[in-house]
């Protein structure tokens, strides 16, 4: 037969269209429509047609393939055509989205842009696995024909799994066009409305089953992102030597104040912009972070934010900065007129390939707080335990200012108060001769001797002591908003540079602190915002002996409890009891059925050697004693003796024996019938002993004893 089927064909091109579509969380759904439906349309149209041609159906998945090819061309790669038709553009893009576009998608935020180079590897996919499920339907039957299209879906499980009523939705779809498929594909017996009876039955199962394992994954599975993703060692790559470190160039900004960096156009409220987070501290040097993606359409706010969050937007214009950062906001959620990379976990902006000066429109997530919100909150170990930290080697003296300056445990107001202990127990160096240098050669300096240092040894001082102290901070360098920014346009100069602190707050995210008190400049606008609610927060504060924490009396023991030498079970303890027990209920019945097929499929005279040592096994599983140089006489006269077995056990011991003495000591080759005469003897033993009663029967299933030989 080479005449293909249209509505089977249709529904195998429809499945794998279906798993295609569960890449939506990568791109979104609209954006995948019609790259997905019309190279499949394509592929099965000329499948079609081509099988009405004996001459053409060897060449008809080539042909098929080439056609979803051009269709895949004509809906993603217009740009690259001439009137329509491939050029050479047009099969390097092609050969581009084969190779580097799955990966592209990976290093990008989702959901990503809908551009052929990151998005081309989902059509192909699809196409390749609609073209081959049609052969596969034709040659093999319905089953073999889904295949390729489950292998899409899984492939799409593992750059981003559904969850929820998305898996519920997806499951049905997909087990539709499955069970629709396996109806078209019934053969035809009977009258039509017993085919549709029978083809409805064949189909059921497969809807309800994926019914219910989509809505028992979403009722059970956890609803945040998957625990394995193709997605989580996948990074854009940087080049190292392009990453200067905006705080070595610190001190020179001030130094030459006057010189323009940026323009902002469209909020006149904020106060700072970040340019690059520093997490990483190993007592010389501060580090960035390293995880950057491709900026997708958009970002969502950080999950770890619980208050309201309000979109604000500003045009950036002339940004002329040394290295490839460019100025940002801490919670980043889109950026038009460039290309640029995001720290999804820091918000800097990364942009080596935009021309300089670089032009572009920010859009961001600003936290809404007021002080009450921020006063008595809890600082957030969990947003800071995916960073690098550490101090490296702290030097003598340190840790006991570390004491003093923080006397009570880890709050956001201990915070507050250790950035005010800077600022009030520290001057800001203004003038020539600045200090330089972050590393704790220079910071032990400005703590226990100077005193006297710019932003650069405030803010990494800050850092360091408060991650002794257990409070989760990070160093930010970036600019200071100017005081001359009234109308909502202003440019941010050399003079404006400024490295801040900032410490991770439960539901809030990070929250600007300014120990040096240069974040505000002279004249500028009040702050808003956390600036803002910061600021009341270190008014608001007690003096620093009223912060210290009242001692704790320890907790009294529980009734009943034990406090001294007690042993804690582990959790591991309690679960290996019931594992064994369940691996011995079920493994021991098993393995005596394993080794009981392989008695029986022995040729000749093993298989009736097999049957006897199998009627061994099973006596001495119901405790009858059987030694090594027993015959089956011996045994027959044993087991009658010990306790009855009844007549259908003792009757087929007696036949087994007999069909034995045929087979070892008759001197010819046992006939066919000979092993078949030894397992009903077999049976009919099985079937004896299943008399004695249920508790007998366990007893002998759960009995480990016969797995060995006897002794």
């Amino acid at each position: 037969m080479t005449r293909l089927t249209p509505v089977p064909a249709v529904l195998v091109t429809l499945a794998s269209v279906v798993a295609g579509l569960l890449f939506a969380p990568v791109f979104g759904v609209w954006p995948l429509v019609l790259p997905l439906l019309v190279p499949a349309a394509v592929s099965l149209a000329i499948a079609v047609v081509v099988s009405h041609r004996e001459a053409l159906v060897p060449w008809r998945p080539v042909l098929a393939l080439l056609g979803g090819l051009l269709g895949v061309v004509e809906t993603m790669l217009w740009s690259t055509t001439v009137a329509g038709l491939p050029t050479g553009s047009t099969a390097r893009a092609l050969g581009s989205g084969i190779t580097s576009s799955w990966q592209l998608a990976l290093q990008s935020t989702w959901p990503a842009r809908p551009e052929p180079a990151l998005m081309l590897f989902v059509p192909l996919l699809v196409l390749l696995a609609s073209v081959l499920g049609v052969e596969l339907l034709h040659r093999w039957g319905a089953l073999p024909a889904l295949a390729p299209g489950f292998a899409v879906l899984v492939l799409s499980q593992f750059y981003s799994a559904a969850t929820g009523l998305a898996a519920v939705l997806a499951a049905l779809a997909y087990a539709a066009a499955a069970g629709a498929l396996l109806m078209a594909t019934r053969p035809e017996r009977g009258s039509p409305g017993r085919r549709l009876s029978s083809g409805l039955l064949l189909a059921t199962p497969a809807v309800v089953l994926a019914a219910i394992g989509a809505l028992l994954g979403a009722l059970v599975l956890p609803g945040e992102d998957a625990r394995y993703t193709l997605r989580d060692e996948q990074f854009a790559p940087l080049t190292a030597s392009n990453l200067t470190n905006p705080l070595d160039m610190l001190s020179y900004r001030l130094a030459h104040p006057g010189v323009p960096v940026f323009t902002v156009d469209g909020d006149g409220a904020v106060d700072r912009w970040p340019v690059v987070v520093l997490s990483g501290f190993d007592g010389v040097n501060w580090t960035p972070g390293s995880a950057y993606r491709r900026l997708g359409s958009a970002l969502a706010p950080s999950p770890d934010v619980a208050v309201e969050v309000e979109w604000r937007t500003a045009r950036i214009s002339g940004a002329r900065l040394d290295g490839p950062w460019l100025p940002s906001q801490p919670s980043p959620a889109a950026v038009g007129g460039i290309r640029p990379l995001v720290e999804e976990r820091q918000g800097s902006l990364l942009a080596p390939d935009a021309p300089r000066p670089a032009s572009y429109t920010l859009s961001w997530w600003e936290p809404q707080v007021d002080r009450d919100d921020l006063v008595n909150a809890a600082i957030d170990r969990d947003v800071a335990a995916g960073m690098r930290g550490g101090v490296g080697q702290v030097p003598e003296g340190i840790a006991e200012l570390a004491d003093r300056a923080v006397p009570a445990r880890p709050t956001f107001r201990t915070a507050v108060a250790l950035a005010d202990f800077l600022r009030t127990e520290y001057r800001l160096a203004t003038g020539q001769n600045l200090p330089t240098g972050h590393s704790w050669a220079q910071l032990r300096e400005f703590l226990l001797d100077s005193k006297r240092g710019t932003s650069e040894q405030f803010a990494a001082a800050y850092v360091a002591l408060a991650r002794m102290k257990g409070i989760p901070a990070r160093l930010v360098v970036g600019f200071r908003a100017p005081a001359d920014r009234e109308g909502g346009r202003y440019t941010v100069r050399n003079g404006d540079a400024l490295a801040w602190p900032e410490v991770a707050v439960e539901g809030v995210g990070w929250v600007p602190l300014d120990p040096s008190g240069s974040a505000g400049a002279v004249g500028a606008v009040p702050a808003r915002g956390l600036a803002a609610a910061t600021e009341e927060v270190r008014r608001s504060l007690p003096e620093r002996d009223e912060l210290r924490d009242a001692p704790v009396a320890p907790e009294p023991a529980p009734p009943g409890s034990d406090s001294g030498s007690g042993w804690p079970v582990p959790w591991w303890v309690l679960l290996a009891v019931p594992a064994a027990a369940l691996a011995w209920l079920t493994g021991v019945p098993l393995a005596k059925a394993l080794r009981a097929h392989g008695r029986r499929r022995k040729p000749g005279a093993a298989t009736v050697i097999g049957a006897w040592e199998e009627a061994r096994d099973m006596l001495r599983a119901h405790g009858v004693p059987v030694s090594p140089g027993m015959t089956v006489r011996d045994l027959t006269t044993v087991a009658v003796a010990a306790q009855p077995l009844g007549d259908e056990a003792t009757q087929g011991l007696r036949s087994l024996g007999a069909a034995v003495d045929v087979a070892l000591w008759s001197g010819t080759e046992p006939g066919p019938d000979s092993g078949t005469q030894a397992w009903a003897a077999v049976r009919a033993m099985r079937k004896g002993l299943a008399r004695r009663g249920l508790r007998a029967r366990i007893r002998a299933a759960v009995n480990p004893a016969p797995l060995r030989p006897p002794r």
